[in-house]
């Protein structure tokens, strides 16, 4: 008996070891199984020095924490990105992001209807849908019955809606706000209903993955009146379409440290700008920095850092258009922490951070939200990520 039980034992750890495959990139869609929280402990301890320094947008501050007229809501998820991840890339930046100059500020509770640590698509549901949900679960409730999500709610009453990853399109964060399922795993079933979901813009990984999983839908997708293109970089030549997506190429979703280049910051920009011409009533857009949280749980300080700095430029793009169009609240939040990030050691002069981790996995530390434009002070406190479902509603509600 003793012998069974430390054989089932040594099997159990094993598939958890396997379950725990982090940070590959998205193009090859081996992204970590999270639907079981992971609490092994990490002695990690990773040091990197920036050699680059890009200059955030400074916001003027002109409409923050007003009650002016509002139309856009723009929601930026820095995927795994606790305050931790945020720091060092502050301290990385040579002591400046866009997200740490905002004065609007509080923090989000993240666990499931299911465990102390979320995984991403419960968390992602509940910003989404605003239904606290079992991990694994996406886009619905515990007992798996559909939960209507944001572009599902708002949509009809003409509002435009997009979604932007530096992840495959059928990860867990960006595919709440399209689908309904209760297993993350549903890939094939996860693509086939972005056809016929509200949404107005995608843009996110990839290629190989449609090729893989649902090489059939490109057709079903120019049916249902979407053009289809592979190069963000052109964008504004397709700025007319009724419904735009971006199935990016593979070298698209890399790391940044790997090449992806401007991917993200870029596609915010026109995206934004695609979203607006689209409806005169207003847009939501969901924007995720994808691989803060890969880095993580890589356990990986350049890796997060250099991802933290691409997230920020893709907020900087999103705060000079709240600045431009008066009329816009951003959201950058996370939907966990990942990695049990802390910085023992650093040096200022030299853009050095010394990252240690304590697990591989998820963490239930809260994590910030920070806000920008007209009622930004509604996101000041402690709050429940289905608060943040709930405020968004009711601040599109002002719309006339």
């Amino acid at each position: 008996m003793k012998k069974t039980l430390i054989l089932c034992a040594a099997l159990l750890f094993g598939a958890v070891t396997f379950a725990q495959e982090k940070g590959t990139p998205a193009a090859v869609n081996k992204k970590a199984d999270e639907n079981s929280t992971e609490t092994k402990k990490s002695d990690r301890i990773s040091v990197y020095t920036n050699d680059f320094t890009y200059t955030p947008y400074s916001p003027t501050f002109k409409t923050d924490g007003t009650t002016k007229k509002i139309k856009n809501v723009i929601l930026m998820i820095g995927d795994g990105m606790g305050m931790a991840q945020a720091v060092a890339g502050y301290y990385a930046n040579g002591n400046d992001l866009a997200i740490l100059k905002l004065k609007n500020m509080g923090y989000v509770r993240t666990y499931s209807a299911s465990a102390f640590t979320t995984d991403s698509a419960a968390s992602g549901t509940t910003y989404a849908c605003g239904v606290k949900t079992t991990n694994g679960f996406i886009g619905t409730t515990p007992d798996s019955i559909p939960a209507p999500n944001l572009p599902e709610k708002i949509s009809d009453k003409g509002f435009a809606t997009g979604i932007v990853t530096t992840d495959n399109i059928s990860g867990a964060t960006p595919y709440v706000f399209y689908a309904h399922s209760a297993s993350r795993k549903a890939t094939k079933e996860i693509l086939e209903q972005m056809a016929g979901s509200k949404l107005d813009f995608f843009a996110g990984g990839c290629v190989t993955l449609w090729n893989k999983y649902a090489p059939e839908e490109i057709n079903k997708l120019a049916k249902a009146d979407w053009t289809i293109i592979n190069n963000y970089k052109e964008i504004d030549k397709n700025i007319s379409a009724k419904r735009l997506g971006i199935i990016a190429y593979d070298k698209d979703i890399n790391p940044i440290m790997s090449g992806r280049g401007d991917f993200l910051p870029s596609t915010t920009k026109d995206a934004i700008k695609y979203l607006s011409q689209k409806s005169k009533k207003g847009f939501f857009m969901m924007v995720e920095g994808a691989q803060i949280d890969w880095g993580s749980h890589n356990n990986d300080t350049k890796y997060v850092v250099t991802e933290v700095i691409d997230f920020d430029k893709a907020v900087s793009e999103a705060l000079r258009f709240a600045d431009e169009n008066g009329e816009t609240l951003v959201i950058i939040t996370a939907d966990h922490e990942t990695g049990g990030m802390t910085m023992p050691d650093g040096s200022y002069a030299k853009k050095m951070i010394k990252g240690a981790f304590t697990t591989s996995g998820h963490s239930g530390i809260m994590v910030p939200v920070y806000a920008y434009g007209p009622y930004s002070q509604m996101f000041r406190g402690v709050q429940e990520n289905i608060d943040v479902h709930a405020k968004i509603i009711e601040i599109l509600s002002k719309v006339k």
